[in-house]
């Protein structure tokens, strides 16, 4: 094989390459090599490093030695969209292509894509077929995913990547493309001559809504100190810069005289702002974060202000330079091997465990000993229910008088449920209307077609919930074609406006079958389900399984405040929902027992509580 010919000295090199990198400096040596390794040697490349803070500056070293090679770090993380915008600025050739840091170019890959564009000067861009997940080859573009970076080579136009500022996204359609194809068609070379490398850590794995992506898990990685608009292409649109803004732009509360200094650890899980209703006490706060959360598991940088973080590396030096006067580490199963790394080099400070979900998925993940250490060893503890509390007293039995406190674990702030209840839909047709916000756990599409064959309808909420259930949605909809209606996710800010349009609303449908046995129990029989608060807001009485006899946390908290429509079966279902009197009645109730659903209503109880632990440990 002849040697390639690189473009003459002082030339404008035919296609520019944009390298965007963070936090890749193991797999970019394999990517610069398949650069170097190209057929078609007139290019001109820029890696450009957004911020890394590995060792990306010493893996990019040996390729400098070719001219053709420039390396600009950024000084700290923009995303992926500025760093390609920076990458559009610093090369010079009319023809752009582009080379993720985890990915790989054939050797022949340059070389077809602008032969492609040669061929049809009327095309914009040219992209080639592409290896994917291991061992899978797809001649274009891959099945339900836009057209990735390795594969593409464009003319040079006056567009711009969206920046992380407008939009975060895993679409590169709507950070480019879409915009690209106002210029002219696209062109395939029908020739596989890249690799989209398959590994945990892809950006597209980040971003998407999951056990291990989303956008905490984003925000985490990359380090993002404010708010962000995201919208992942499996999700919702999330706008954390309007719907925080309120409490964002407020002033700090002063200190209060006797105010604590509060260190969080771990993660906030669902309705994060929460805990600013502390701050609106005078307590000042801190946190210190899981390093790997989930999607929905919210750590800081918190989007909402008022928290100030201490660093993961080196916390202990932190943690004894600031002398918090108490650690409240919480909350889901995901913080526990952190909250027990805190706990095991804690610097002697008052320590409290709140948990909420949950001992069984701990078993299962193998961090049990955590969690039992987590439960022996807190100087006080906090259960999201009465019942988990006292399982964990029965499953992990010893005297002793340390505090404990149940109260939930992620209820919303007040603000949530400010505004006007809407009319229902049942007072213009007349027909019961019922809703689930998430998943319709236990409503099988037998059970939907039974609720429609009573005339009652099911509204579900939720666009991600929605593409994980689209089996569910296709049976239910055939079975019960007009009484299921699907409708898009809904922030905190509408929860009253939305869901009061509602008769009632569902929890999780299960039969228990503990029949009183506490070590029998699950966690359907433990859990107070999110959705509680969110129908608590709109006032709606709340349906579930009658599990009279058995031990059972939302039973019981429905029972207490008779806010609950119990059923056995669907007939006897539809007669509840449909006694006019009654159904009022649990309205009023539900309606006036709504604050007792918020934070705000229990902070005093928990910050006495903190004092409390803090008494018994000095």
């Amino acid at each position: 094989m002849a040697e390639p010919v690189l473009a003459a000295a002082g030339s404008v090199p035919r296609v520019g390459v944009a390298v965007p990198t963070f936090r890749q400096a193991p797999f970019l040596p394999r990517a610069l090599a398949s650069l170097l390794a190209q057929t078609f040697a007139d290019w001109e490349a820029v890696v450009v490093d957004d911020g890394s803070p590995d060792a990306t500056g010493e893996a990019v070293a040996p390729f400098l030695a070719d001219p053709r090679f420039r390396y600009v770090r950024l000084p700290e993380n923009r995303g992926l969209g500025h760093a390609l915008n920076a990458g559009l600025d610093l090369l010079r050739a009319d023809l752009v292509a582009y080379l993720p840091s985890d990915d790989v170019y054939h050797a022949h890959h340059l070389a077809a894509l602008v032969a492609c564009l040669d061929a049809a000067p009327e095309a914009v861009l040219a992209f080639s077929g592409v290896r994917h997940a291991y061992n899978r080859f797809a001649p274009g573009q891959v099945a339900g995913e836009p057209l990735q970076l390795a594969q593409v080579l464009h003319r040079r136009t006056p567009e711009r990547w969206v920046e992380r500022g407008e939009l975060t996204t895993d679409d590169l359609e709507r950070m480019l493309w879409a915009r690209l194809r106002a210029h002219g068609p696209f062109a395939g070379t029908g020739r596989v001559s890249c690799e989209w490398v398959d590994h945990p850590g892809q950006r597209h794995k980040r971003i998407r809504e999951g056990e291990t992506g989303g956008l905490n898990a984003y925000r985490s990685y990359h380090g993002v100190r404010h708010p962000l608009r995201f919208h992942s292409s499996v999700g919702n649109r999330i706008d954390e810069v309007a719907h925080y803004r309120r409490f964002r732009e407020r002033q700090p509360t002063p200190p209060a005289l006797d105010g604590l200094k509060i260190l969080l650890v771990g993660e906030l899980a669902y309705n994060p702002e929460r805990v600013l209703a502390l701050e609106e006490r005078g307590h000042r706060l801190y946190g210190l974060w899981s390093p790997t959360p989930s999607g929905f598991n919210t750590v800081g940088p918190l989007p909402f202000g008022h928290v100030e973080d201490l660093p993961s590396a080196g916390w202990q030096d932190a943690v004894r330079r600031l002398k918090p006067d108490v650690i409240y580490a919480l909350l889901n199963w995901q913080a526990v091997p952190w909250a027990h790394h805190v706990l095991t080099e804690n610097p002697g400070v008052p320590f409290v465990w709140h948990f909420k979900e949950g001992p069984f998925i701990c078993i299962q993940k193998g961090t049990w000993p955590q969690l039992g250490d987590l439960h022996r060893r807190s100087n006080g503890r906090v259960y999201s229910s009465p019942e988990l509390r006292d399982w964990f007293a029965a499953a992990l039995p010893g005297a002793d008088d340390r505090p404990t406190l149940a109260l939930d674990g992620d209820l919303p702030k007040r603000e949530w449920f400010e505004g006007a209840f809407f009319p229902r839909l049942s007072e213009t047709d007349g027909e019961v209307h019922t809703v689930v916000p998430g998943r319709p756990i236990g409503l099988h599409p037998e059970t939907v077609a039974a609720l429609a064959a009573e005339g009652i309808h099911l509204h579900f909420y939720g666009d991600a919930t929605q593409h994980l259930w689209r089996g569910w949605i296709e049976k239910t909809g055939r079975l019960a074609p007009r009484h299921l209606h699907l409708h898009p996710q809904v922030d905190q800010d509408a929860w009253v406006s939305e869901f009061s349009r509602y008769d009632a609303g569902w929890l999780h449908a299960f039969a228990s079958e503990n029949g009183g046995d506490l070590s029998r129990a699950n966690w359907d029989d433990l859990n107070l389900p999110a959705r509680i608060a969110t129908l608590a807001a709109a006032g709606l009485p709340m349906i579930q399984r009658d599990n009279r006899g058995a031990i059972v946390a939302t039973q019981t908290l429905a029972r207490d405040l008779d806010v609950g429509v119990f059923f056995d079966e669907i007939a006897d279902l539809g007669a509840r929902l449909r006694d006019g009197r009654r159904m009022a009645e649990l309205r009023a109730n539900a309606r006036r027992h709504r604050p007792r659903f918020t934070f705000d209503h229990h902070a005093d109880d928990l910050v006495a509580f903190f004092r409390r632990v803090i008494a018994a440990r000095s």
